[in-house]
C-alpha cells in the first residue's frame, strides 16, 4: 500500500481542518486521477449575472467546456516545449 495512504488511514490525531483537507486531497489523487481545485470570482462587471455564474459549477456543459480548455493548453505547453528544446 502507497506509504501515503498508509500514514493517512493510520492517523488518528484530531487536526485542523486545513490539515485534514491537504491529507484528504492527497488521499484522493493517491487513489485515483490527479485534479486541481480553482476558486473563481465572477469577473468584474458580470456582478448582475451572479445567479448565472453560480449555475455553471453544476453545469455539464460548462465542465466540458473547461475540461476542452485544458486538454488545448496542455497540448500548446507539450508543444511549446518541444519547440524550445
Amino acid at each position: 500500500m502507497n506509504n501515503l495512504v498508509k500514514k493517512w488511514i493510520e492517523s488518528r490525531e484530531i487536526k485542523p481542518e486545513s490539515e485534514y483537507e491537504e491529507a484528504k486531497r492527497q488521499f484522493e489523487m493517491a487513489m485515483g486521477n490527479p485534479f486541481i481545485t480553482l476558486i473563481l470570482e465572477i469577473p468584474t462587471g458580470f456582478e448582475g449575472f451572479n445567479n448565472e455564474f453560480l449555475k455553471l459549477e453544476k453545469d455539464a456543459q460548462f465542465h466540458e467546456e473547461v475540461q476542452d480548455l485544458i486538454k488545448k493548453r496542455l497540448l500548446f505547453d507539450s508543444r511549446r516545449k518541444k519547440i524550445s528544446s
